[in-house]
């Protein structure tokens, strides 16, 4: 007897329709046989599977099963799909007879007693299910709480094959997850501790050049010596940038979700903007993404947020240089055996650096015991390319004792935070209607559009273009960069103090920094 169901295959952050076909009383020895492009984790299902079917109380096929994941062009992972396969075996042994079936699109993790599990990419397959037009998703518990944020689609929680197989028959009734119970369940559910900016001392450059930065999603560069307070500056960030809109929230949790970090309590709640912060000796792939399967990298991860690198020249040469394209794009296309994949990475990139490898440069305190071609040789490890695509250059000195003492507080996080949201607010009413979301992301007609400079602004920015040296790729982050420190000001247009402010941000550029 042939039973089909329909399931999905994630791919990037997407997911494909699968149909699970199971097959029994065929002729030869009893097993159980797994077509259709498996991964590892797909051929232990046969396993899983059976003792599953077996431990909630039903019969498995004493004949040989053929069960076929197709198309067979898409390769296939992970444990997804016990769930559908058991049902197909219940229903091709004629144990279970749904009619409703063809409406449900199913998958989930079994245990050997039959409890569900969770499975990655609950959110892609919810918008899977809505574009194919199903009744619903029958999904684990843990995993309906995040489809359940798609629009349009019912989900309904499974505890495990049982629950499964009574409700198919129609001998139970489930109540599908509210929409609005998931945003609040999955908003509450995740807690972090960041600090305040007011428990910062001194460093109001600094601080300046962080609002600017969070406020147009600019990268930021910044130098100082140890201690002078670069990465607990960085940490604060999040507690002074704007909410996500919904669509950005949908769009974090999505890949979140398809590297399964949100089931695996590392990933963040809904309605957060991420913050990844990955250790120097982080490989290419798992900066960029990639695997025999790809996946989602810390960029990608970074997604409509933060990526802070401490210590950036004592990444690897190459780790640093696949930046270079995602930064430019807000996208990376990774390409292997398996297929071709796009993931998207937006992300506000922070980067924190001494200004010698011994780091005492210029720290009054401090003899710096670097001499002059160690000094070169560390910082020429950020190319120029790499430095022209961060837009603010900031210098980060050495607290000294009496800012250390002061008791003095500084600007509060929320204070900061409205100006930055009302910031984006402004730039959000600007891009309406094209795919631009902040400044630093306007591509070059909108530079020309919304950064017009007068006569005597060009002519300023000209000089400061031929004694910094800058690139015509400055030049343009210069603008973006004036254009958000005007919206900060609730400016209409450019002035001449914005303009001064956004050039003094590229003064480590080129031959000052080299």
């Amino acid at each position: 007897m042939l039973a089909t169901l329909k399931s999905a295959a994630l791919q990037g952050i997407d997911a494909e329709l699968v149909h699970v076909e199971v097959n029994t009383g065929e002729a030869g020895a009893p097993d159980l046989i797994l077509v259709g492009l498996p991964d590892t984790g797909v051929k232990e299902s046969r396993d899983r599977v059976s003792s599953a079917v077996v431990n909630s109380g039903f019969k498995m096929p004493w004949s040989r099963t053929t069960i076929n994941l197709a198309p067979g062009s898409i390769r296939k992972e992970g444990p997804c799909y016990d769930l559908p396969i058991a049902i197909g075996l219940l229903i091709a042994t004629g144990q279970l007879c749904a009619e409703s079936l063809p409406q449900f699109l199913i998958a989930g993790e079994l245990s050997l007693s039959g409890a569900t599990r969770p499975v990655r990419g609950p959110l892609a397959m919810g918008r899977l299910a809505r574009e194919l037009g199903f009744r619903g998703l029958l999904l684990p518990a843990a995993s309906a709480m995040e489809a359940a944020l798609v629009d349009g689609i019912d989900v309904y929680p499974i505890a495990s094959l049982d629950q499964a197989f009574r409700f198919l028959k129609g001998e139970v009734q489930l109540t599908r997850v509210d929409p609005a119970s998931a945003m609040i369940s999955l908003s509450q559910g995740f807690t972090e501790s960041i600090g305040d900016f007011a428990e910062i001392k001194g460093q109001h450059v600094l601080r300046r050049a962080v609002e600017v930065a969070v406020a147009g999603s600019h990268n930021l560069l910044v130098l100082g010596p140890p201690g002078s307070g670069k990465s607990m500056v960085a940490k604060r960030i999040p507690s002074i940038m704007p909410s996500p809109t919904q669509e950005e929230s949908l769009e974090i949790l999505s890949i979140h979700s398809a590297a399964g970090h949100t089931l695996e309590g590392g990933g963040i709640g809904f309605g957060r903007r991420p913050v990844r912060s990955p250790h120097h000796t982080v490989s290419d792939v798992a900066l960029l993404g990639g695997g025999s399967i790809p996946g989602p990298g810390e960029i990608s991860l970074a997604h409509h947020g933060v990526l802070f690198l401490d210590e950036l020249p004592e990444f690897k040469r190459s780790a640093l240089e696949v930046l270079r394209q995602p930064l430019e794009d807000g996208q990376v296309t990774i390409s292997r055996s398996a297929g071709k994949v796009t993931f998207p990475c937006a992300f506000m990139l922070v980067a924190a650096m001494n200004p010698c490898p011994c780091g005492y440069l210029g720290d009054p305190r401090h003899e710096c015991r670097c001499t002059p071609s160690q000094v070169q040789r560390y910082r020429a490890r950020i190319s120029g390319p790499l430095l022209d695509r961060i837009d603010l250059h900031i210098e980060a000195p050495a607290l000294s004792f009496a800012e250390l003492r002061s008791d003095a507080s500084g600007e509060a996080s929320a204070l900061i935070r409205s100006r930055t949201e009302s910031a984006r607010t402004n730039q959000r009413t600007r891009f309406q209607g094209t795919r631009t979301a902040s400044n630093a992301r306007m591509n070059h007609s909108q530079i020309r559009q919304h950064c017009r400079l007068t006569p005597g602004q060009g002519d300023l920015l000209q000089r400061a273009m031929e004694e910094l040296r800058l690139s015509a790729r400055a030049y343009d982050r210069i603008l973006k960069v004036a254009r958000t420190i005007a919206d900060l000001a609730s400016s209409e247009s450019i002035k001449d103090a914005h303009l001064l402010e956004a050039i003094q941000y590229r003064s480590l550029d080129r031959s000052l920094f080299y």
